[in-house]
């Protein structure tokens, strides 16, 4: 099932997500309709709480950057097979030259900027099958993951802009919050409307 993506503003975006227990009878369904909301909205990753539920979980789907003509078909292979599932994970590294990328958000859509971000990172993580995972990337998947990653420590990508660069798009964070926007995809804002 398609869900509504949650618009910068909600305080859910804001809050540190909580684990998620093995147990939960309703994880098996949230994946699934994360992925089908991820893909309707033409995302590469989503996180649980861009989707309402303050819960440490996302998922990445990387292959649409394999498209990018400057790869070199290694880095294409590598991107085009990145597809996971993040359960409770933990960032245990981050290390290397910072970057910059242009990053965007369903959570805010119409923003994008270049944003800076450590080139390597190591992450453990239970897969799906509740399987311990560690994985240590870098490049593309590292930043994929690491915005991902942050939003289940309720950090935006627009929190790492200077504050020049964040004045220049308050009104159209503003816009976002109010609803004053027509986005691509079905999204829930701050006074709980779907649009």
């Amino acid at each position: 099932m398609i869900l509504p993506i949650v618009a910068y503003g909600c305080q859910v975006l804001r809050t540190k997500a909580t684990a998620v227990d093995q147990n939960d009878p309703e994880l098996k369904s949230l994946i699934s309709n994360m992925w089908e909301t991820m893909y309707e909205a033409n995302g590469v990753g989503i996180a649980a709480p861009q989707v309402g539920v303050s819960k440490r979980l996302f998922v990445i789907d990387a292959a649409p950057f394999a498209q990018d003509e400057e790869l070199s078909p290694e880095e294409a292979k590598v991107l085009e097979g990145f597809k996971k599932v993040f359960i409770n994970p933990i960032m245990v590294e981050e290390k290397g030259s910072e970057w910059e990328f242009t990053e965007g958000c369903l959570s805010i859509p119409n923003i994008r900027e270049d944003i800076s971000r450590k080139a390597q990172i190591t992450i453990q993580f239970l897969d799906e099958n509740f399987n311990q995972q560690t994985l240590s990337l870098d490049g593309l998947p590292a930043r994929v993951v690491q915005h991902e990653y942050d939003h289940i420590e309720g950090v935006l990508f627009t929190d790492k802009l200077s504050p020049l660069k964040k004045r220049l798009l308050k009104r159209k964070l503003s816009d976002i919050t109010k609803a004053n926007i027509k986005p691509d995809y079905k999204m829930r804002f701050l006074n709980n409307r779907v649009k």
